[in-house]
């Protein structure tokens, strides 16, 4: 069973350069070699959607140099893989606070977006920049009560259909499987309203290092569960969840 959306919270890159005595940006650069490894095992799987947690709302307090050279590297990224997205039809999505952009790079994004749409139907790369996971609730709560006081939506029609309908990109389906790579177990702000039946999995790879067999770790580890979603299978006594 291959998870339709996978998610990954790509974590690591830091440490992998300290352990080596390098600036940190040297770690960032080499997760972006992690990156081309996984959208190639992630394609020859067979995953429609994948998305990656670049960068958070909170990264934005890190020192300038790093979320400068970050930035840069975005660039780079874009400009090395335009033409994978193309060859394989790949659409490219940014999940985020576009706002907090710098204006060159979120140009270069739309431009790939507004090229890469017609393969909708085809895979999907989404990016998760300036993302925060409490920031995209607030965005679709904030949404619907403009709505609300505009009359165009009754208050107690509100459910979690309408609220999911106001996220980002609702057209996206739930992660199926989250990954989380160099071994910490927490979210960190991540897709907290679509992760809510995610399966989970936790590598002590840090991010530089994780290759194409460590993501087929994930996958088979994934294909192992048993997805209830609060229900029970046939085989277990009713009670446990």
């Amino acid at each position: 069973m291959t998870p339709v959306h996978v998610a990954i919270i790509m974590d690591g890159n830091g440490r992998w350069a300290t352990s080596r005595g390098l600036p940190r940006l040297k770690g960032h650069e080499a997760g972006a070699d992690s990156v081309g490894r996984v959208l190639r095992a992630s394609r020859d799987a067979g995953v429609k959607f994948l998305t990656l947690y670049a960068f958070s709302v909170e990264n934005w307090s890190r020192p300038k140099s790093e979320v400068m050279g970050l930035m840069e590297l975005l660039g780079r990224f874009l400009d090395e893989h335009m033409k994978d997205l193309h060859k394989y039809k790949t659409r490219l999505l940014v999940s985020g606070r576009r706002s907090d952009l710098p204006k060159s790079l979120l140009s270069k994004l739309e431009t790939v977006e507004r090229e890469t749409a017609c393969y909708a139907e085809n895979a999907t790369l989404v990016l998760a920049l300036s993302y925060g996971g409490r920031t995209e609730i607030a965005h679709a709560a904030a949404s619907l009560a403009r709505k609300a006081a505009a009359g165009l939506v009754d208050p107690d029609s509100i459910d979690e259909k309408m609220l999911s309908s106001e996220m980002y990109h609702p057209e996206v389906p739930d992660p199926d499987l989250i990954i989380r790579t160099s071994g910490e177990f927490r979210i960190s702000n991540f897709l907290l309203w679509e992760c809510a039946y995610s399966e989970f999995y936790i590598t002590d790879v840090l991010w530089p290092d994780f290759t194409e067999q460590d993501f087929k770790k994930a996958l088979e580890s994934y294909a192992g569960r048993s997805r209830r979603f609060g229900g029970v299978t046939a085989a277990e006594p009713e009670g446990r969840k």
